[in-house]
């Protein structure tokens, strides 16, 4: 017994060292350049895709952002000014990225104004959180529809001028939850694991063109997206959950950090970045260990809000309407505070 335990420790810190190597060699930088180059950046009004198109500008990129908000885009365009980005430096443009038509537009607009696309960052999200017996069909093709379909319409946009020009970067923003299906989010997970297949299947195909494809697992990143998550089922005690887990540190990646490491992935031509050591750690304990894994998540699924039996738990409510006095605490502080850095309330 006292072996098994000594083989365990052992193990634990062989996992712990090597993810922290991994960490260490994620942070170098590649050599790709992003001056002068045309970077098209889905979901950039806020977030995460704000925060990459602030660190492209900065380093000379000509940056398009796409979302369906205009009045989301006219913020994140001013937040870039500010920044010190000039006018023939961004375009903004207001599109449903689940419409194949309005994504050939999109990028035939990019193209006429800007130029080429030398990298798409498909970034977009959604994510539902609850029960599952409290999700319907709905929440699952609106998920595989954002995160599949849209990424899928925009890489299939882009492709046709990589190929002429033999080179290009894609940069696929999946989840640790493409890799590892966690509690109370099915839809997310499912469609994630979608997007990370889909990645990897044009990364290998693509690449004897002269074109890169990444895909990026972040664990939670503190962006201040936690209002616009959707919950059902107990709706407070719901998001509640979600959004201090979303603001813990050390459990949590901070977002201008996540957003530099996927620029050097993307300018070294990774193939995957998986984003926190939380994250590494527990995508390297469910390749190990998948059953295992598994069941330990089951496990933590028994902590987590029970199924909502009222009618009103199968309706969708914004995070944001869903607040209590633990959601607007002292726990969520670091969440609060991005929100309102990055154009999130």
């Amino acid at each position: 017994m006292k072996q098994e335990k000594r083989n365990s420790w052992l193990l634990a810190a062989g996992l712990g060292a090597a993810t922290l190597a991994a960490t260490l060699w994620s942070n170098r930088r590649g050599s790709y350049d992003l001056a002068g180059r045309v970077v098209l950046i889905t979901g950039g009004s806020r977030g995460l895709g704000l925060i990459l198109a602030r660190q492209a500008v900065a380093e000379g990129a000509r940056v398009a952002l796409c979302a369906r908000d205009a009045a989301e885009l006219d913020r994140a365009q001013q937040d870039l000014m500010e920044c010190g980005a000039t006018e023939s430096q961004v375009l903004t443009l207001a599109h449903d990225l689940t419409d194949a038509l309005e994504v050939r537009l999109m990028v035939a607009e990019v193209e006429k104004l800007l130029g080429p696309v030398d990298v798409l960052i498909n970034n977009a999200g959604i994510i539902t959180a609850g029960p599952l017996d409290n999700m319907d069909l709905r929440d699952y093709e609106d998920s595989m529809a954002t995160h599949f379909w849209a990424p899928l319409h925009a890489m299939q946009a882009v492709l046709p001028s990589m190929r002429r020009r033999g080179a290009g970067r894609i940069v696929n923003i999946s989840s640790l939850g493409g890799k590892v299906a966690v509690p109370h989010l099915a839809p997310y997970c499912a469609s994630k694991f979608a997007l990370t297949g889909l990645s990897e299947g044009f990364r290998s195909e693509l690449k004897q063109h002269g074109i890169t494809v990444t895909t990026v697992c972040p664990g939670l990143m503190r962006t201040g997206s936690a209002g616009h998550a959707m919950v059902k089922g107990q709706h407070q005690k719901e998001y509640a959950w979600f959004t201090i887990a979303d603001s813990l540190p050390g459990f949590t990646i901070d977002a201008e950090r996540a957003a530099r490491q996927i620029w050097n992935a993307c300018r070294r031509g990774d193939g995957e970045i998986i984003l926190s050591l939380p994250a590494k750690f527990l995508s390297t304990m469910h390749g190990l260990f998948p059953g295992t894994t598994t069941d330990v998540l089951g496990w933590m699924n028994r902590a987590l809000p029970a199924t909502g039996e009222s009618p009103a738990a199968n309706t969708r409510r914004l995070g944001s309407e869903s607040e209590s006095a633990l959601t607007r605490s002292p726990l969520t502080i670091l969440t609060q505070k991005a929100a309102q850095e990055n154009n999130e309330l």
